[in-house]
């Protein structure tokens, strides 16, 4: 259950990052989709 439920956010986080890229916000949206890369269960996941 815990891993559907960081899935899910790392994907909404990833998302506002590359919508932050799209606005020109590039070291906001970097950051976002690097913390969306730890969140994520499929990447290197903080809570593992």
């Amino acid at each position: 259950m815990w891993e559907t439920i960081l899935w899910i956010a790392a994907v909404i986080i990833g998302v506002f990052g590359v919508i932050r890229i799209i606005q020109r916000d590039f070291l906001y949206g970097a950051v976002l989709i690097v913390v969306a890369l730890l969140v994520g269960p499929g990447g290197v996941s903080v809570f593992s």
